[in-house]
């Protein structure tokens, strides 16, 4: 059934498998797209995925995380991000661009600004974003933001990509909205379930006028926000406590999905967990050595980040990885389960993400009705002629990821690529493979 093709509205993919969104420094300082971004996407495009989901581009000129990430904030950004789409393309692959603002989340700044602490409430998180105290939005500055995502929608269809999706996951700015234990707003953005919706409605709403009724929409929600997971320090306390230690559960989300499907959303791309690195977004390991260079390369952002990044270095490795790694497990079709449930209940079509590698769990998934299309990107990264490998009837890559996720968080630092020593017979072959992806080609991106 992999191989089976799949249609969303008018679009078509030539089998089941998509690259899922994984973001690099690929891109100038101000957040144009290079002939890295391009390179990039079009490996994988060269090596049979039927579609590819874009790094989360920035809808705000002012928060991009982390730095040299992609921006679609200006027009000036369409023309050379066109030319990466239009590369892709050649191979029959579609290409979906994903768009988000980071918001309380950002993680990192050339220099400390207060616009990488708006969120939907004020409030102390000690885990994720820089900034000591997350600050709550204006009214003015939510319309905004609902303006720079239409904004962006606009120029993601004149760059000729073949579909949008909003990412309504990741612990992004509205998913700080969505979940009740970061919203506390008491306006008509916080509070009761439809309110903490209107953020997502009003987006939807203005994206799709902007776009227009044939181009493909879809929204990448969580399954469920397990707000406990990873160990975290969030303050104020909020009551009732299950919405301070548990967030959104699936019975809110699957409210949320139908809304959406009101709204004339055409596909729906399932995750897990609020916030990004998340052990139930990211299956696998919790990588310390990896949080402690990123720590240490924010820790001049503010106090918060500095004592982060000293309580990080101040327990020795033998006792901070199992403390670190309590609720982390390499779970094999992490959100298929869940997905079923919103597939069936809503009556859209949805991509599954988290944990998929070996065919024969792709085809399960599949052939249960739990997914119509799986999406992935650490084992791409991996091994990029996996669906090469499938449709020669491999089970599963000799040399396979192993979701140790180093690369998510090393990539925020340093060139994309796999950063488990485990994979290479020495550090020399590691580091040419990251270097391969890296490489540049006779094509450039020009935005003269």
């Amino acid at each position: 059934m992999i191989f089976e093709p799949f249609q969303i509205k008018n679009l078509q993919f030539k089998n089941r498998i998509i690259r899922s969104s994984i973001g690099g420094r690929t891109s100038f300082y101000d957040g144009t797209v290079t002939s890295a971004f391009k390179n990039f996407e079009k490996r994988f495009a060269q090596h049979g995925v039927s579609g590819i989901i874009s790094a989360t581009i920035s809808v705000n000129d002012k928060r991009t995380s982390p730095l040299e990430y992609p921006k679609l904030s200006d027009d000036r950004f369409i023309k050379p991000l066109a030319a990466a789409i239009k590369a892709v393309q050649k191979f029959d692959c579609r290409y979906i661009v994903q768009i988000g603002d980071t918001g309380g989340h950002t993680h990192t700044s050339l220099f400390p600004q207060q616009e990488d602490a708006q969120s939907a409430s004020s409030v102390f998180d000690l885990f994720y974003g820089y900034r000591t105290l997350h600050k709550a939005m204006t009214i003015e500055e939510v319309e905004q933001t609902i303006e720079n995502f239409a904004e962006a929608a606009r120029r993601v269809r004149q760059a000729g990509a073949d579909g949008l999706e909003i990412t309504a996951s990741k612990g992004y700015i509205i998913q700080q909205f969505l979940n009740p234990g970061v919203n506390r707003r008491a306006d008509r953005y916080g509070g009761s379930i439809d309110n903490r919706f209107r953020i997502l409605e009003e987006i939807v709403v203005g994206v799709r006028k902007a776009i227009g009724d044939d181009f493909p929409l879809g929204i990448r929600l969580s399954a469920a926000d397990h707000n406990y997971l990873p160990m975290n320090i969030r303050l104020p306390i909020r009551f009732p406590l299950k919405h301070w230690y548990f967030g959104n559960t699936i019975t809110q989300n699957l409210y949320f999905a139908k809304k959406l499907k009101g709204l004339g959303v055409d596909y729906l791309h399932i995750d897990k967990g609020y916030g990004f690195i998340n052990p139930k977004g990211n299956p696998g390991s919790f990588p310390v050595e990896e949080m402690k260079m990123f720590y240490n390369s924010n820790r001049h952002l503010s106090r918060k980040a500095w004592w982060r990044a000293a309580l990080f270095n101040s327990i020795p490795n033998f006792l901070l990885r199992p403390i670190a790694n309590i609720g982390w497990h390499d779970t094999p079709a992490v959100s298929a389960d869940d997905a079923k449930r919103f597939r069936e209940e809503i009556g859209l079509p949805v991509i599954a993400n988290g944990g998929f590698q070996a065919r024969s769990i792709i085809e399960e998934t599949l052939l249960a009705g739990k997914a119509d299309l799986v999406a992935m990107a650490r084992p791409l990264l991996a091994n990029v002629d996996l669906v090469e490998q499938f449709r020669r009837g491999v089970e599963c890559p000799e040399n396979p990821c192993t979701h140790c996720n180093r690369c998510p968080i090393r990539t925020a630092n340093s060139p994309l690529g796999c950063y488990d020593p485990t994979r290479f017979a020495s550090v020399d072959e590691m580091e040419a493979q990251i270097m391969q992806w890296s490489a540049s080609s006779d094509e450039q991106i020009s935005n003269e």
